[in-house]
């Protein structure tokens, strides 16, 4: 497997762990990051040096981009939210299964 594949596996599985005892905060950090292990190697594969390390930066730059399919879109725009006041999500989603929705449309052998 190769290493891009290892962290995007680790990051859900942090994820699912901080899910399972309730820290979303951290959650919403690893959802974050594999989106962004997998936007990062689908941005290389079509020759375009990311233009950030950042997930979140890299979240944004695939929102942007003019290919990019509106459910995608719309789950950058999810994984990019930022929380209210009492640390919650203004809208009710879920934002691993977002976060692998981007991952299995721009990298559909990534689980293999």
């Amino acid at each position: 497997m190769t290493t891009w594949k290892k962290e995007l596996n680790t990051e859900f599985k942090m994820a699912q762990d901080a899910l399972d005892v309730k820290n979303y905060g951290k959650m919403r950090v690893c959802a974050r990051r594999a989106a962004g292990i997998s936007i990062r190697e689908y941005l290389k594969e079509r020759g375009i040096m990311p233009p950030s390390v950042s997930a979140y930066d890299l979240l944004k730059f695939l929102e942007e981009m003019d290919d990019t399919p509106a459910d995608i879109r719309q789950a950058s725009v999810y994984l990019r939210l930022r929380v209210t006041e009492e640390f919650r999500l203004p809208v009710d989603v879920d934002l691993v299964a977002e976060s692998k929705k981007i991952c299995s449309t721009l990298m559909p052998d990534w689980e293999k």
